[in-house]
């Protein structure tokens, strides 16, 4: 993280000079096997190799259950709202969209992932909002490969007051 611009004071007037800097990193958070279960039973996705531990255990080449790609692309979005993306002088910061996501290493239960982000650009829109895109990167720890990248875009609609670029 950047010491002297601290994502804390990250503002809609000041999202130019920031694009191509790393915005943060979020703390570890552990996708244990009751998320992935969770996970499961939320989409209906109860396919064996994340469900069924014994199973996974014998047959699945990870040796173990490993996390929904899905589960850990929705990671994302709170992750990144822990390290604080959204700039201060926004009511609010909406998904708009994805434009580029790879699973790039399967997040085995039990594992430990955390997110990176970088501000890759900013879109001014009208009425001071703007489209900002991040790309984020979710880390495992001990791991060489991330277990995905992502390009997303997201909605910045100003406060009340806020200045517009």
């Amino acid at each position: 993280m950047i010491e002297e611009d601290s994502v804390s004071t990250l503002t809609l007037a000041g999202l130019g000079k920031r694009v191509g800097q790393e915005l943060g990193l979020s703390d570890w958070v552990t996708i244990d096997q009751a998320r992935i279960d969770t996970f499961a039973s939320c989409t209906g996705d109860r396919q064996w190799i994340h469900v069924d531990v014994e199973r996974s255990k014998r047959e699945s080449p990870f040796r173990g259950p490993i996390a929904h790609g899905y589960l850990t692309l929705a990671m994302v979005a709170p992750l990144a709202m822990e390290i604080g993306v959204i700039p201060t002088d926004a009511a609010a910061g909406l998904n708009y969209g994805i434009d580029k996501v790879r699973f790039l290493a399967p997040v085995p239960a039990g594992a430990r992932v955390r997110l990176r982000v970088v501000l890759a650009g900013i879109e001014p829109r009208e009425g001071g909002q703007v489209i900002m895109r991040t790309q984020n990167m979710l880390e495992v720890e001990g791991a060489e490969k991330p277990a995905l990248i992502a390009e997303t875009l997201s909605l910045l609609i100003p406060a009340a007051g806020a200045r517009q670029q």
